[in-house]
This record gives structure tokens, C-alpha cells and sequence, in this order.
């Protein structure tokens, strides 16, 4: 099974439920995923050889019925679909100016079961890349306020950050397990204090990487930033949580 694939079995499994309560005629999440890939080959634009242009930022228009639908798992969904773009987008060679955001808005003119989807550019400040960053953004507006729960994304397995210390490495020992002869038994450490959250290498053989750049002692990891360990490649998310949510 293709990782798209996957991923469009998590969008069914996070919403399990909301969508498909209700009448019949209602909006599915993977209509919503392949109705999106077909926005950016048709909005996706060529601006020189070897480079085209894809739309970043996504407005989902939803009915009444749907739209609260969509309200209830509006975060989980939208991330599953930042994912579907950004797969989409590698498999094609596109490139964005900024990152992904999806949201979903209501629509008078839409009835249940329909939807469109509109898109548009929106430039982070820096060129163009091939891939951009994935922050996830709350499908709709809540009154509640959110924190930032991170979590480490090897491989398409997310692992959430709740200690203070968490090793990765070879070893049965460490926190995380990392299946990679390249890497150490305890290869490297994410320290979380006072707010911060820093990749402390821990000796490595081999060395740990950074955005490309080498660990010489700890680095402070933003949202998005890439750990490499070996042959292993490790996201860093800060995904936006509701207070009282489940983490």
C-alpha cells in the first residue's frame, strides 16, 4: 500500500463517524482529498523548464450540513489533507512559496453532498521549494484556545513529545526505536524545557543532521524542522491541539 493510500485511510478513519451520520447525500472525505488533486493540476502553473507553480492555500466550501460536519474533526481532517497535497505535490514535481493550509468554510450556495474547492498562491516570504513546510491549520474557527502538542513523524508513525527526555536510537532501550544500521544505539535526544524543545546529539557514530546542517552539540528544532539520522528521516510538528483535547 502507497503512502497516499495510507493516507487516505487515516482521513477515513478520523472521521469515522461524523461523516456518515446523517442523510445519505453527504460529502466524503476522499471526495474531498482526489477533488483536490485535480485543483492543483489544473490551477498548477508553468513558470519556466522543470518548474510549476501549485496553489498552497485551500478554501473546502461546504453546506450547512456538511460544514458541521467537517466543524466537528476539523483539525485531524485537515492535516490528513495537508498530507494528501504535499504527496500530490511531490509526485508531481510542483512547487509551492508557502505552506499548506487548508480550511473549511460554509457555503449558502451548496447543498449536502456538494462542495467546491478554491485555491490560491501565498508566498512564506522566501523562494520558491520544492516541498514546503506543513503546518496544520484549524479547519474552522473554535472558541477554545489551543496549544501545541509536538511529535516526532518517522516514516508516517507520529510520536508525541509528553517527557522532558526522549532518546532515540538501535537500542531496545531507547524511547523511540529506530530500525537503521546507520544509527547508534542511543543516537540522539529531544530535550524539552521551559518552552524549548532542542535535538541533543548523544555521541553518535555517524552523526545527526539538522536541516541539513550537523549537530555540534544541540540545535533548537522549529515546526518543520528535519532530523536525519542515518538513512532515517524524522519530522518535527507542532500540531495545534484544543484545550481538553486528546492529545
Amino acid at each position: 500500500m502507497g503512502l497516499l493510500d495510507r493516507v487516505e485511510r487515516g482521513i477515513e478513519k478520523a472521521v469515522r463517524g461524523v461523516f456518515s451520520t446523517g442523510s445519505r447525500a453527504r460529502v466524503e472525505p476522499v471526495e474531498i482529498a482526489s477533488k483536490l488533486r485535480r485543483e492543483l493540476d489544473n490551477k498548477s502553473i508553468t513558470i519556466s523548464a522543470g518548474r510549476t507553480l501549485a496553489p498552497n492555500v485551500f478554501d473546502v466550501l461546504l453546506s450547512d450540513e456538511d460544514f458541521a460536519r467537517a466543524q466537528d474533526w476539523g483539525t485531524p481532517l485537515a492535516e490528513e489533507l495537508c498530507d494528501v497535497v504535499i504527496q500530490h505535490v511531490r509526485s508531481q514535481g510542483y512547487i509551492l512559496q508557502g505552506p499548506v493550509r487548508i480550511s473549511f468554510r460554509h457555503d449558502d450556495a451548496q447543498r449536502e453532498g456538494h462542495f467546491e474547492i478554491t485555491s490560491r498562491t501565498e508566498k512564506s516570504g522566501g523562494a520558491a521549494a520544492p516541498v514546503a513546510p506543513r503546518p496544520v491549520v484549524p479547519a474552522a474557527p473554535s472558541r477554545e484556545p489551543t496549544r501545541l502538542q509536538p511529535v516526532l513523524d518517522i516514516g508516517g508513525q507520529r510520536y508525541s513529545l509528553n517527557a522532558p527526555s526522549i532518546v532515540l536510537g538501535r537500542s531496545s532501550e531507547a524511547d523511540i526505536l529506530v530500525d537503521d544500521t546507520g544509527v547508534s544505539r542511543k543516537h540522539l535526544e529531544i530535550q524539552t524545557a521551559d518552552g524549548v524543545i532542542r535535538a541533543v546529539d548523544l555521541g553518535s557514530t555517524n552523526g545527526s543532521y539538522v536541516n541539513g546542517h550537523k549537530v555540534d552539540g544541540s540545535v533548537e528544532l522549529t515546526d518543520g524542522s528535519t532530523i536525519t539520522m542515518g538513512r532515517t528521516k524524522i519530522i518535527f510538528r507542532l500540531l495545534p491541539q484544543p484545550s481538553g483535547g486528546r492529545p
